[in-house]
């Protein structure tokens, strides 16, 4: 045991500033990847690459010739068999990583989108028009996207009215809202089977309630039958929201504060680099 943290110290010890930068990217690295595919089929297959890796320590251990020469051969060709598997994933990180670049500077504020959306979700409430409004956190919700009608517009009061107007093409189903852009409408989501749930709570509740227990996304719920604003949080509704509540719990939620702190920093820096140069 002695000898074990006496090795552990010496590797500490032998590191180099070099070494601890390296060590923290690939943290980082395999951090973002981790929270890029949580939520996502890469997941599950993810998962199944662990089991097959399981399988060939199997049959390393217990000497399966076959198994053996099979997974080898597997390995050598398991580059390309990643970019194939896990190719839609890839794709779509890419093309986040072009439409945002690593820091994302966006026209409209977070705070005045969320004014909008508290302002279009009063509207909706006051003349008890059903909707229902999904905010997209650290897990990506792209799978809850599949067949939706894809907007990627900015967010405006006058879109969302719009969107959950009855007899409308898109006032089925929820919006899905990510950073400040309506990504898609029309989305189909799934619903809470907790026996917990009051019996006068309808499918749009329900429906809220069940993508906020499958990811940590946030849903808006507005009720055509009371007129009430609800928000759905890990599994948990609050009901009968007023406007001042919704917004102090959804800038706290999103964590808008600590994004406007750092956007502010960054366009000062910007500011300043302009400045030097003049």
């Amino acid at each position: 045991m002695f000898e074990g943290i006496n090795w552990l110290i010496g590797i500490i010890k032998s590191m180099e500033i070099n070494d601890v930068i390296d060590i923290i990217l690939v943290a980082v690295l395999i951090y973002y990847l981790l929270r890029f595919i949580i939520g996502t089929r890469g997941l599950q297959i993810l998962i199944g690459l662990f089991f097959l890796l399981f399988l060939w320590l199997i049959a390393k251990i217990l000497h399966l010739t076959t198994i053996e020469w099979i997974f080898d051969n597997l390995w050598s060709i398991g580059i390309f068999i990643l970019i194939v598997v896990f190719q839609p994933e890839i794709r779509r990180g890419l093309a986040k990583i072009g439409e945002r670049g690593l820091f994302r500077y966006s026209l409209l504020s977070k705070k005045k989108a969320i004014d909008e959306i508290i302002r279009a979700a009063t509207f909706l409430a006051e003349r008890k028009i059903g909707a229902l409004i999904v905010f997209e956190r650290s897990i990506d919700l792209e799978n809850y996207t599949e067949g939706c009608v894809k907007l990627n517009a900015d967010i405006s009061l006058e879109l969302l009215i719009s969107i959950f107007i009855p007899q409308t093409p898109l006032h089925d189903g929820a919006v899905i809202i990510r950073d400040q852009q309506i990504v898609s409408a029309r989305c189909f989501l799934p619903l809470t089977i907790n026996p917990n749930i009051p019996k006068n709570i309808g499918t749009r509740h329900r429906a809220g309630i069940g993508i906020s227990e499958e990811t940590d996304a946030i849903a808006l719920i507005v009720s055509e039958e009371r007129g009430e604003i609800s928000l759905a949080v890990d599994g948990k509704l609050y009901r009968n929201l007023d406007p001042l509540t919704l917004r102090n719990m959804l800038i706290k939620l999103l964590e808008i504060e600590k994004a406007d702190f750092v956007e502010k920093t960054f366009k000062k820096l910007r500011k300043r680099q302009k400045n030097e140069k003049v």
